[in-house]
């Protein structure tokens, strides 16, 4: 199975879920590309929200391109929620798809969303869901995150983000929480998970 684990990340949240989910496909005996979405704020905006030097964490991961996408059999989208919905930089890259949903380029493989909010109901959910109709319209067989893979979920002793739909982390106002133990085990489960269905697919 080659799976692509594609994020956007500002502070470093959707990077840990990434990394994770990257764990959890290695574990299933994937091929694992991560990446990650360009950045589309300039540098002054970045500056101001904390956001520039977050990134120089990660700025050695390759940014996605195209042939990625049609590389992968199973794709991870690591979508940090803005206000109910995907950040600015993750909807440019999907506006970007014209030329491979025309092509059919992204039918039959396995999309999967994971996302982050600042507060425990903050939209992530919303986010996810609202990301799965972008790849339910491109043709992907979409992968959300089962109880039976991560009982994680049934988790209410403390506060741990993650749903059937994917996992999820909650970053705090100012972005200083980083994601728990329990969070990053939902999205190591949705890795292994996305590479288990499109290795039954590829079969």
């Amino acid at each position: 199975m080659k799976i692509a684990i594609v994020f956007y990340s500002h502070h470093g949240h959707m990077l840990q879920l990434a990394r994770a989910a990257e764990a959890g496909a290695k574990e299933a005996g994937a091929e694992v590309r991560l990446l990650q979405i360009a950045e589309t704020l300039p540098d002054e905006v970045l500056a101001k929200t904390g956001g520039l030097e977050a990134r120089k964490a990660f700025a050695d991961i390759p940014t996605v391109t195209h042939d990625d996408l049609k590389w992968a059999d199973g794709i991870v989208f690591g979508v940090p929620t803005r206000y109910g919905n995907a950040s600015a930089q993750v909807a440019t890259f999907f506006d970007s798809w014209g030329q491979l949903w025309s092509a059919g380029a992204l039918v039959g493989k396995v999309g999967s969303v994971m996302s982050s909010s600042a507060t425990q109901h903050g939209g992530a959910e919303t986010t996810i869901l609202s990301v799965h109709t972008t790849l339910l319209a491109n043709g992907f067989v979409i992968a959300g995150l089962p109880y039976k893979k991560h009982p994680g979920l049934f988790e209410i002793e403390q506060l741990s983000g993650g749903s059937v739909f994917g996992a999820t982390t909650i970053t705090g106002g100012n972005g200083a929480r980083m994601a728990s133990e329990n969070e990053l085990a939902g999205a190591k489960a949705q890795g292994q998970w996305v590479a288990e269905l499109a290795g039954r697919l590829a079969g």
